[in-house]
């Protein structure tokens, strides 16, 4: 009996594949080093290493990781929750021809892995300046493994994932990415503790035009995270690419506008968190809502997110150093649920299955899930954190600076 001939090799868009070649560059630049000098602004001097080299480093470790069985346990079938750690563990059975929803799986791979890093090293920011650096990484370690990586798979891996069956949408990242690492963040300042003088003492940004920079290469390295989320260069990506345009500069006008309603006068600080806080608020809206409804989402994100920093915080006790949880989590709820009412066709929308009210309760529940799951997974990774190499360094090395304590460097001459 004739042999049957081989099938060809997938024959890929070239313009999809170089869009999103150049969507995974942009994520990373966020990364590295746009979150990186946005959180080391933050710091006082004596800190700011130690911050780019948390971020750095978390990232890198978190790409290994889902080489290892991140993708795997992510966008493998499993069940409801949880993917495969093993069928497509370090990319077994992948190729170059390997075909993932119109890309080379390679790239999609890639793609991802930039959103799991990114991720992590969100989550960092909420506890800088007093926690050690080994803590920090097996921290990392099991939060991704246990609070991201199902997360991905509930949302994104398909129908039968959990959160995806109950309707939810989220298209770059709103319960994924951005409400995760904010609660994460706030449970991690709680179990770490305030830093020394918190309260008592200013305890000031020591450089505002890095996190001024470091707003900028997020604005511009975001439309790689929601205009990549298309995963092709078409229509849907150029809807994400004007919504998160227009929802940035909204958070910018917001924040500036309470500041100098509430304060006498606008900061530098407050525009570039105005910025972030929009790009957040618009990222699980960014493929589905038109860019009406995104500059709604960007303005109401700007303006609730100076509460979530200000009154929120003080309400709540937290020592958050970089506001992760006053900016993603809160931006992150704000934009999820806005989502839910902006995506309708009668308002601008793409469209959405049943009434306003219907997905509005679909957002709402997939933010409260999102809530509980990340906080009860990062309270049992902070504890397992704390019982295997402490959470925080001494009450000396904290006043000495964990850029000499912890790496043996110092940012500044003295």
């Amino acid at each position: 009996m004739a042999q049957a001939p081989e099938a060809p090799p997938p024959v890929f868009d070239s313009g999809n594949v170089a869009w999103m070649l150049t969507s995974t560059l942009l994520v990373l630049m966020m990364v590295v080093p746009g979150l990186a000098l946005f959180y080391g602004g933050m710091v006082r001097a004596k800190n700011v290493l130690s911050v780019l080299v948390q971020v750095l480093v978390v990232f890198s470790v978190v790409i290994l990781l889902w080489i290892a069985y991140g993708y795997s346990a992510a966008f493998t079938p499993g069940n409801a929750f949880f993917g495969s750690f093993t069928d497509k563990a370090f990319l077994r059975g992948i190729t170059p021809q390997s075909d993932a929803g119109g890309l080379p799986e390679f790239l999609f791979v890639v793609f991802q892995s930039t959103f799991a890093g990114i991720t992590a090293a969100l989550v960092i920011g909420a506890f800088a300046e007093r926690i050690k650096f080994c803590a920090v990484l097996l921290f990392s370690v099991l939060w991704v493994t246990f609070a991201y990586l199902p997360m991905v798979h509930m949302v994104w891996s398909g129908e039968d994932g959990f959160l995806a069956h109950k309707g939810v949408i989220d298209f770059a990242g709103g319960t994924v990415v951005h409400i995760n690492a904010g609660i994460a963040g706030l449970i991690g300042a709680y179990f770490v503790g305030r830093r020394l003088g918190y309260g008592r003492e200013a305890l000031k940004p020591h450089s505002v035009p890095f996190t001024f920079i470091g707003a900028s290469l997020l604005w511009v390295g975001w439309f790689g995270f929601n205009a990549g989320s298309a995963l092709a260069a078409d229509a849907s990506a150029a809807l994400a690419m004007i919504n998160t345009m227009v929802a940035t500069a909204a958070g910018v006008v917001a924040w500036s506008l309470v500041e100098a309603i509430s304060k006498g006068r606008p900061s530098a600080l407050g525009a570039a968190s105005g910025a972030v806080a929009g790009l957040v608020g618009v990222t699980p809206a960014a493929g589905s809502v038109g860019p009406i409804g995104a500059l709604v989402i960007g303005v109401a994100a700007g303006a609730v997110c100076v509460w979530g920093v200000n009154g929120l915080k003080r309400l709540l006790r937290a020592d958050d150093t970089a506001d992760v949880f006053g900016v993603h989590a809160v931006g992150g709820i704000v934009g999820a649920i806005l989502t839910g009412v902006f995506s309708d066709a009668s308002l601008g929308g793409t469209g959405i299955e049943g009434s306003i009210g219907a997905q509005v309760w679909a957002q709402t529940f997939s933010v409260l899930f999102t809530i509980l799951w990340c906080a009860v997974v990062t309270t049992l990774a902070i504890l397992v954190t704390r019982a295997v190499v402490g959470l925080r360094v001494s009450e000396e090395d904290e006043r000495q600076g964990l850029d000499i304590v912890s790496h043996g460097e110092s940012a500044y001459e003295s």
